[in-house]
């Protein structure tokens, strides 16, 4: 059995985060800057086409985590199954992407060559799976290592070869490749063992399990595909796209509480929970800040045509907090389960079990979710662009709120904790005052220039302002984070 580090995995992924979101945003830079509105919103198709034939991979990697969290070495046989799954993907996914093709104006030709990336996807989602109850911090090192190879990438085939949408899928690709490479160094010691047709067998009598979940997410992601087809185009996926590059920012918050769920299938429930949360918050709400203020200026970098959607940063942005916490929320209550570690349970106990009682909430929620936008879409077809888009972002907040509540509900029912009121009010006021100040300076000095040399280091300079008053200011009223800050120079003074 692994012995999972929490505080440290945590840290570690969530810096690597950090950076992730510069490599990334670099990244989005040059396609932004480089590609039209169109061809970005047929990248944001493929990736959603993609996502909808991978609905099956779960069932390798979620039992891959679970079984190597608890010693289990069945890693050489869930790589092998994630090839077998992903052939059959493939061939969905071109079915789709033909379709598609004939119901938008993006690029059937370049839809179908989005295909390359459905292996390189799956075996990164089982590598990942492995890690993850293994060596967590492994995963944040493989993103960096993705980050920096996309930049590259879009470098020579993106910006100079010109090659536009084929040129992003390849440097995806390429992203995969090099991150498998990093996935696979880590979890050499659970893939080294001989393959096992019993491990499979159990995975595919067990298969509904974690399908099932994947069935919500699958629903809710329709969202995509249905204001595509009702608005006939992915000019909109693109301001789409722009808008939740800038709100996503916040979900990095979630890589602090990661090794929770291996720590809590280990049978750990001691109260390291409640200060994992309380960092998670720390983090949490400078982010949340950072992507209000910044949304204007952010999506002016990404490029000026984009700048109209700051209103539907700000909404996403809220519900991507509220998600955050949500999917913590359920990792927690599904970690603390463990039916699946008896022989003998039968479908009566698993339909029983946290494990299929979270995903029937998730479902009901996407439900409402695509049923809502849906009627109206439907309803407002005739609106502008940008009246379609406020309502999407929208209805994804009203709907996140009343099921994040929900699920603290469930985990508190399960799991005693007490959260320090106390310092998170401390971190709460401390982001409102330091980024409401920022935002002032925002409005009265930055200067919003075309050219993104002359533009960016000026962003940069702000968001390092508000950053580090942030952590200076919270270092001296907060004992709690003095540790923490004493914690990691003790850990890298020690290495």
């Amino acid at each position: 059995m692994s012995d999972v580090r929490v505080t440290y995995s945590g840290l570690t992924n969530f810096v690597l985060s950090m950076v992730g979101i510069i490599t990334g945003l670099i990244f989005i830079l040059i396609i932004t800057r480089t590609v039209s509105p169109q061809e970005f919103g047929t990248w944001n198709l493929i990736s959603n086409l993609i996502f909808y034939v991978i609905i099956v991979e779960p069932i390798i990697s979620f039992w891959a985590t679970r079984e190597t969290a608890r010693g289990g070495k069945t890693g050489k046989t869930a790589i092998l199954s994630s090839g077998v799954f992903s052939l059959g993907a493939i061939f969905v996914y071109i079915i789709l992407a033909d379709f598609m093709g004939f119901q938008t104006d993006a690029n059937a030709q370049v839809l179908i060559f989005g295909a390359i990336l459905i292996p390189a996807t799956f075996l990164n989602y089982t590598l990942t799976g492995i890690n993850l109850g293994w060596k967590p911090h492994a995963i944040g090192y493989s993103r960096i290592v993705f980050g920096i190879t996309e930049i590259i990438a879009a470098l020579i085939f993106v910006y100079y070869l010109d090659w536009g949408v084929s040129g992003i899928i390849i440097c995806a690709t390429l992203g995969y490749v090099f991150s498998i490479t990093i996935l696979s160094i880590y979890a050499r010691e659970k893939i080294t063992n001989p393959i096992k047709r019993k491990f499979l067998k159990v995975w595919l009598k067990r298969f509904w399990l974690p399908l099932y979940p994947e069935i919500g997410s699958l629903l809710k992601t329709l969202d995509v595909l249905i204001f595509t087809i009702i608005t006939g185009s992915v000019v909109g996926l693109a301001f789409w796209t722009a808008a939740t590059t800038i709100s996503t920012v916040v979900g990095n918050s979630r890589t602090i509480s990661e090794a929770m769920y291996a720590k809590l299938l280990q049978g750990d429930r001691s109260g390291i929970l409640q200060e994992n949360l309380i960092h998670m918050f720390y983090f949490a709400f400078p982010l949340t800040a950072i992507s209000i203020i910044f949304a204007k200026p952010g999506l002016f970098a990404l490029n000026p045509i984009y700048e109209t959607a700051a209103l539907i940063v700000i909404l996403l942005t809220f519900r991507v907090f509220l998600f955050t916490l949500s999917i913590i929320f359920q990792n927690f209550i599904r970690g603390i389960e463990n039916v699946d570690t008896y022989e003998k349970s039968t479908l009566k106990d698993f339909i029983k079990s946290k494990l299929f009682s979270i995903p029937t909430v998730v479902l009901i929620q996407a439900a409402i979710h695509v049923t809502a936008l849906t009627i109206g879409l439907l309803l407002l077809s005739d609106r502008p662009m940008m009246d379609l888009l406020t309502y999407w972002a929208s209805v994804e907040l009203v709907v996140q709120i009343p099921f994040t509540i929900y699920f603290f509900i469930i985990l508190k029912r399960n799991i005693s904790f007490n959260l320090d009121l106390k310092s998170l009010f401390k971190y709460l006021l401390s982001t409102i005052g330091i980024f409401g100040l920022v935002y002032i300076l925002l409005e009265e000095y930055l200067v919003y220039k075309a050219e993104i040399v002359e533009f960016l280091p000026n962003i940069l300079l702000f968001l390092g302002i508000g950053a580090g008053s942030y952590l200076i200011l919270t270092y001296f009223i907060d004992d709690r984070i003095k540790r923490l800050f004493h914690a990691i120079i003790h850990e890298i003074s020690n290495r």
